[in-house]
């Protein structure tokens, strides 16, 4: 198994031009950790003032203060996505305070392992809550407010769920609905020169592994043999490719959803695996992107 490790470096090395989103105030949920809190450093770090908003005050303080020591722009904002009270009124602070939202990172998200049987009504309803009511609301709010009369861009967080999420029903769920969402504000929204895609993450080390039960130490251990690519991607790898869609280069990109999976979701019964040998774990074009300087293995992988 491979999973690259952040390289020595003092500031994050993006591969997008310095400074592109200089002036733009971006709002990433979910940014006290994971994918949030690492497309959050490389949105500071290409000049753009980022607002992290989530439930846990500490964890957004703390990205906060890395984002500020390494030389970029952040703020945070404690708020539960899921009450539609609470989202207008962070919508209407962050816009007394900034005067416009020019982009949205809909990461914030969360699942549990269970079976469908085991699920009762109110663990489904807060998994559906989180990634799909939320996302939804904050989505409208910032549209209602801000987008509708100056564009803007929004990139909602899904999941690898093609071909179902067996063990965790409620967040493929939710997470199809999103893709739907996309599709459907990718088109109402238009009108207003603001476009709205998705990024599919596969399986990513990324901390929120670390949150699962110490029974699944075995199962996530063993997921690089299912991947094509042989390995797990990398946080920065997901944050290249939110950045892409909100950048300039994806001025007609809109209603797509942008998978970042190693080809996990081609596999198929009868196919016999073939990894990647040593040899070709090494050749440039599938090398993994490591650009993100303070990222952090889950505890899982440093046996």
């Amino acid at each position: 198994m491979t999973i690259a490790a952040s390289p020595a470096a003092s500031g994050y090395q993006s591969v997008f031009a310095a400074q592109l989103f200089a002036g733009q105030v971006v709002i990433v949920t979910g940014g006290g950790s994971g994918i949030g809190r690492c497309v959050a450093h490389e949105l500071a770090h290409l000049g753009a003032q980022v607002v992290l908003v989530g439930r846990n005050s500490d964890k957004l303080q703390a990205v906060q203060q890395e984002i500020s020591a390494d030389g970029g722009q952040a703020s945070w904002q404690a708020c539960d996505i899921r009450s539609e009270a609470g989202v207008t009124e962070l919508v209407q602070e962050l816009l007394a305070r900034h005067g416009r939202i020019d982009a949205l990172v809909n990461n914030a998200g969360g699942q549990f392992m269970a079976p469908l049987e085991s699920i009762s009504a109110k663990g489904w309803e807060a998994v559906v809550n989180t990634n799909l009511t939320g996302g939804f609301l904050l989505a409208r709010e910032c549209f209602k407010q801000s987008m509708a009369q100056q564009g803007g861009s929004i990139v909602n967080i899904v999941a690898d769920m093609w071909g179902s999420m067996p063990g965790m029903g409620h967040s493929g769920a939710a997470r199809a609905g999103m893709v739907s969402f996309t599709e459907t504000a990718a088109v109402e929204w238009a009108r207003a020169g603001v476009r709205v895609n998705a990024v599919a993450p596969g399986y990513i080390a990324s901390s929120g592994m670390d949150n699962y039960p110490p029974e699944a130490a075995g199962l996530l251990r063993a997921i690089p043999r299912t991947v094509p690519a042989g390995r797990m991607g990398t946080e920065a790898e997901v944050s290249a490719a939110v950045l892409f869609l909100l950048s300039p280069a994806a001025a007609f990109i809109s209603g797509s959803v942008l998978r970042v999976d190693g080809a996990r979701p081609q596999g198929r019964a009868g196919w016999g695996m073939q990894l990647p040998d040593a040899a070709a774990r090494q050749r440039p074009a599938v090398q993994p992107f490591a650009g993100f300087h303070r990222a952090q293995l889950p505890r899982v992988f440093q046996d």
